[in-house]
Order: structure tokens, then C-alpha cells, then sequence
């Protein structure tokens, strides 16, 4: 395996805490459970949608939670009260959390559980003031300054 050495990045840098916490979670990936298993698919432009394989959850078994740009899926059963023998469990029902970092500005828009699917709906809504703008460029002869095609007027 290789051995990555952030430590240099580490001097000369501000404010990037997050981005090196992750990446300190990708370089040690093997460690990641593997329960239960997921899809991330991106259905539109700015929509996507995470796919987590729930069989035997009720919606009173699972809990979604959103804080601080993680979002948090956890699953805990309710033991049953049948006193059915079981002779073979090849469905796993154990308890599990599930996370997943959100880049700014994700938000989640719902979720449903169907055919023992977990589906949560998530959309990347960007902000007026974040989005681009496009500044044009005054002529010296008008001497007005032009926003987004408007003459600014000079108070």
C-alpha cells in the first residue's frame, strides 16, 4: 500500500481542516464498513440521490439525520417477538451507520423507503450571492459603471 504524508500541507495551510480530515478518510478507506451497501447516482444536473439496501428495516427501525454537511443514516431492528426457530439468517439485519459528507450546499429534499430500499433525495442549491456574475466593461465615453447590463446610477 502506499503511505501518503500530508504533514507538508499541513504547514501551509489555513482553514482547510475539513478538506484534509477527508482526505485523511479516504488514504485510510479500508478501514470503511461495508454494511450495508449503497449506490450514489446523480439523476440531473444539480439532483442526486443515495440508494442504502435496508431489507428487513421498518421505517420505525431507521433514522435519517443531517448536521453540519454529513448526512447520517442509521438502521437499529427491534428484535421480534416470534418464536420461530430460525435454521439459516442469511438476511443481516444488524444495527449500522452509514455515513456521508455533503459538499456545501447540499440539501436533502426527502426520502422513501420502498422494496427495501433506502432512497434520500439530495439537491446542490447554490446560492444567489455564490453563483457567477457576469460584469461588463464601461466605455470611458459614458464614464457610468455597468453591472449585468444595468447603468449604475451615480448617487
Amino acid at each position: 500500500m502506499r503511505q501518503f504524508d500530508l504533514a507538508p500541507l499541513y504547514r501551509s495551510t489555513v482553514g482547510f481542516d475539513r478538506l484534509f480530515a477527508a482526505l485523511d478518510g479516504f488514504v485510510s478507506a479500508e478501514q470503511a464498513p461495508t454494511y450495508p451497501p449503497y449506490n450514489i447516482e446523480r439523476t440531473a444536473e444539480n439532483v442526486y440521490r443515495v440508494t442504502v439496501a435496508v431489507a428487513g428495516f421498518t421505517e420505525a427501525d431507521l433514522s435519517i439525520e443531517v448536521k453540519e454537511n454529513a448526512l447520517t443514516i442509521k438502521g437499529e431492528r427491534q428484535p421480534s417477538e416470534s418464536k420461530a426457530e430460525v435454521l439459516h439468517q442469511g438476511i443481516a439485519a444488524r444495527a449500522f451507520e452509514r455515513r456521508f459528507q455533503l459538499a456545501d450546499h447540499v440539501q436533502v429534499t426527502g426520502a422513501s423507503l420502498e422494496n427495501g430500499l433506502l432512497h434520500v433525495d439530495l439537491v446542490r442549491e447554490v446560492p444567489e450571492a455564490k453563483k457567477p456574475r457576469r460584469i461588463e466593461i464601461a466605455s470611458r465615453a459614458s464614464g457610468q459603471p455597468v453591472i449585468e447590463g444595468k447603468v449604475q446610477q451615480a448617487a
